[in-house]
């Protein structure tokens, strides 16, 4: 019985990933399956929408990627490195398609954020550092954004007690993730027992995989601990500097938000921003733990569950999603699949996200 329950636990630890998934696209199999009668009906929608207001999400991606490479840009002239605007450009295009197509929780674009920049005197954990403090100050924005959309829900009468509480541990979970970062970045003490802590801790797991291998060489993992600790305290020390890049990081949520409440707008519905906002927060957060590409699957289940806790019905919102997810991909991934294949033709492949450390 013990050796059965050792290797049940071996298992789910190897692949609790997966498992997690699988049960979310169930979910979403039983969700479809309830609404089948539907289905047919949402399909002829796809084709009756109104073309010119999906134009707009032209302007809105655009301004998106303007408002991500500013934010890189005013980052690093923080931490005293000037980086040319198309350079920065050119890699956050290359960075959508890096999260998109390798899903590792952000791991495989933060490993080529670093190597995608070794020609312009940028470190790797300098470039680390600045894509973590990009998340925080998304997550920061975000915040806000999330205090807003249960505003319009209050304004349009869809606040219930399970929208009110899918907001509040959305909001804590960022808030918390966030904090316990800067705590720990914050202090060259606490960086050197934690990455002692998870090194241990990431090594063990990986023995269970891969059994004779270690995952991070925890001398070389401190250097570059330290690098993350003294770009930290340059960018605290410039506080002051640090408004502008959270106004970007804004604009960053407020034009995505915007691109998925057009395509509701062009199938002709005027829906409670509110919950547009929720959806688009909580799916995105599932995206990091997805292992299918895009999240596929479970972006859509999550943002349907929680657009359907706001009054909006799947009939209305699964045809929305699935255009916006198409028609999304078409405008973002072909650039950034050029622009990648150019870059590794030159300069070979970049690391894997286990060789950050």
């Amino acid at each position: 019985m013990i050796g059965i329950m050792s290797k049940l636990t071996t298992f789910v630890i190897k692949r609790w990933k997966l498992l997690l998934n699988i049960t979310t696209v169930i979910a979403l199999l039983i969700t479809l399956y309830f609404i089948r009668d539907d289905l047919v009906t949402t399909f002829k929608n796809l084709f009756h929408v109104n073309g010119l207001a999906l134009l707009f999400m032209i302007p809105f991606e655009a301004l998106n990627y303007h408002a991500q490479t500013k934010l890189y840009q005013k980052l690093f002239g923080i931490v005293e490195n000037k980086i040319e605007y198309s350079t920065l450009l050119k890699t956050t295009l290359e960075l959508n398609f890096v999260n998109h197509v390798f899903p590792s929780g952000g791991a495989a674009g933060i490993s080529y954020f670093g190597f995608r920049l070794r020609g312009t005197n940028i470190t790797g954990a300098k470039a680390t550092m600045v894509q973590f403090i990009k998340l925080l100050l998304t997550v920061f924005s975000f915040e806000a954004l999330i205090l807003l959309g249960v505003i319009f829900l209050a304004i349009g009468g869809k606040v219930n007690n399970f929208t009110i509480l899918v907001s509040g541990v959305l909001a804590t979970l960022l808030l918390v993730g966030s904090a316990l970062f800067i705590y720990i970045i914050g202090n060259r003490q606490r960086i050197n027992s934690f990455l002692e802590y998870f090194t241990v801790l990431l090594n063990r797991l990986l023995q269970v995989v891969r059994p004779g291998k270690d995952a991070i060489n925890i001398k070389k993992a401190r250097g570059v601990f330290d690098d993350f600790h003294d770009t930290f305290l340059q960018m605290r020390q410039n506080k002051q500097r640090m408004r502008a890049p959270f106004i970007y990081a804004l604009v960053m949520n407020l034009t995505e938000v915007a691109v998925v409440y057009t395509v509701f707008v062009a199938f002709g519905h005027f829906v409670n921003p509110g919950a547009v906002i929720l959806a688009y927060g909580i799916a995105n957060i599932a995206g990091f733990i997805s292992v299918l590409p895009g999240g596929v699957g479970i972006y859509e289940a999550l943002m349907i569950a929680v657009l359907l806790t706001a009054g909006i019905s799947p009939k209305l919102s699964l045809p929305v999603i699935i255009m916006y997810r198409v028609l999304n991909s078409i405008l973002q991934l072909p650039a950034g699949y050029y622009l990648y294949q150019r870059e590794i033709s030159k300069h070979g492949r970049p690391p894997k996200p286990a060789e950050i450390l």
